[in-house]
């Protein structure tokens, strides 16, 4: 009888298991060692450059810390080792990076933000670059270019099949945020005269399938997409049964030029995992996937919310001049849009000084005004983002934010207005605190409509500034709306 107990002298391999947490463990991992080299270095500097004793202990203790980190990066994952390198500061990033794997450095240099691979390829000699780059295919080899220094790419293109070199002219001439510049190359198509078991006999003869392949193209001796084939359908039927009776002619292709957003809205609608590209005359050229649309949708939300505050994606540890240029503009508008809510409360310098209680209150109407707004604001352009929103459905939003904003409004106003009349003991100073909230956030949620809409209007990002430009409005007219009902009613 053959013993079936495992044998204990054979290690046993356990296969690595994908966490976020063991990148964020390891990234501590790496600063710990990366202080200890620090601190090494530091007492190095205070020894004489005649002690080779000390140098030959710093030289030993450098080895043993280089040994250490490449123990630690070089079993990551390709997307773990870019957020690891994303999360330290320059200078310790392009330590790091010459300790990881060259096997890694396409995969790497692919994953990884554009802000810190800029940093990653400066650090790179030509012939690095090179033989990372040659690894990658034609729309990966597009992805990277414009980081990538012009005789790089060259000497890259020398090395590509014509196939390949034409493919990648094709990716680089469609402009970035279309789905030309997210499609790729690597897809199964077939003909529809042939059978299933033809069609499962060349799958057999391939090495493996492109990555997502859920579905087989079926195109005409021109190139012209007739229908898609589901890899499950193909594995259920029988291998008899023609490509033309089981294929299916209802299918979603996409333009080249179409927005890559779109795209993305397209996916999610149908829960696709991949769809063709075909040009203006119906030829397969490419096809979208999955993780391509993934990073599209994370990409849109990060500049959203960027945009918000005026921000451009910046590296959180670049140069405190790369910070400023980023963050100055944006800030500058809003001590303008303060100045000029400050002199709109200035107007009213009688009223105030009169009733001194109005100092400590319209800071309020303020604040409740601008948080109603930016509730709008954020459904609308998320709203616009997936295209529920249309300008003939402007006024019809805005009537409806109207009639929610006052309902809200007036249950809240009369929680402020009960807690100014306990603060101040005036019933009238109750009375246009509620008034004045109302009308505040009135305005909050007509501007939290109109902002973002007539942004698009002239061409522009909805999402830019638009919190800068929805503060200032609700400050300065809150402040007005607050100040002229207390003038009118108070004194």
């Amino acid at each position: 009888m053959v013993d079936q107990k495992q044998d204990l002298s054979q290690p046993v391999t356990i296969p690595r298991r994908l966490d976020p947490e063991d990148a964020q463990q390891a990234l501590q991992e790496l600063q710990s060692i990366l202080k200890r080299q620090e601190v090494v270095e530091a007492l190095a500097r205070r020894q004489y450059e005649e002690d080779d004793r000390s140098n030959l202990l710093e030289g030993l203790l450098h080895r043993q810390h280089e040994n250490e980190i490449r123990a630690i990066i070089n079993d990551l994952h390709p997307s773990d080792i870019a957020f690891i390198l994303e999360s330290l500061p320059v200078q310790e990033r392009q330590v790091v990076w010459q300790l990881v794997s060259t096997e890694h450095d396409a995969d790497v240099l692919l994953e990884v933000e554009d802000w810190a691979r800029e940093s990653l390829i400066e650090s790179m000699d030509h012939e690095e670059l090179v033989a990372a780059t040659e690894l990658m295919d034609a729309d990966e080899i597009a992805d990277l270019a414009p980081d990538l220094p012009p005789d790089v790419v060259a000497e890259v293109q020398k090395g590509l099949t014509d196939r390949e070199r034409a493919q990648l002219l094709e990716a680089m001439g469609y402009p970035e945020g279309t789905v030309g510049a997210i499609m790729d190359f690597e897809m199964v198509r077939v003909r529809e005269d042939v059978t299933l078991e033809v069609v499962l006999r060349y799958l057999r003869r391939l090495q493996e399938l492109p990555d997502h392949t859920d579905q087989i193209f079926i195109v005409d001796r021109s190139d012209r997409l007739r229908g898609t084939l589901p890899v499950s359908v193909l594995l259920v039927k029988e291998p008899e049964s023609l490509v033309s009776e089981t294929m299916q002619t209802e299918y979603l292709s996409l333009n080249p030029l179409d927005s890559d957003a779109d795209a993305a809205g397209a996916f999610e609608r149908y829960d696709l995992v991949s769809a063709p590209v075909t040009d203006d005359l119906g030829r397969l050229i490419g096809r979208v996937t999955i993780d391509e649309v993934v990073d599209v949708i994370q990409e849109d939300s990060q500049e959203q919310e960027l945009s918000r505050a005026g921000l451009q994606e910046e590296d959180i540890f670049a140069p405190v001049k790369a910070a400023i240029r980023n963050r100055t503009p944006w800030l500058m508008i809003n001590l303008m849009t303060a100045a000029t809510a400050s002199l709109v409360a200035s107007r009213f310098e009688h009223t105030v000084s009169e009733i001194v209680i109005l100092a400590f209150l319209m800071s309020i109407v303020a604040g409740i005004g601008g948080n109603s707004g930016n509730q709008t604001m954020t459904m609308v352009i998320r709203a616009m983002a997936v295209g529920r929103v249309t300008g003939a459905s402007v006024w019809q939003l805005v009537r409806r934010e109207i009639q929610v904003t006052f309902l809200v409004g007036a249950c809240g106003s009369l929680v402020a207005a009960i807690f100014a009349w306990i603060f101040s003991g005036s019933l009238p100073v109750a009375l246009v605190m509620m008034a004045a909230i109302i009308g505040n956030m009135l305005v909050g949620a007509i501007l939290g409509v109109l902002i973002p809409m007539l942004r698009v209007r002239f061409g522009k990002d909805p999402a830019v500034g638009s919190s800068v430009l929805l503060t200032f409005a609700t400050d300065s007219l809150g402040f007005f709306i607050f100040l002229s009902l207390a003038t009118l009613f108070l004194l």
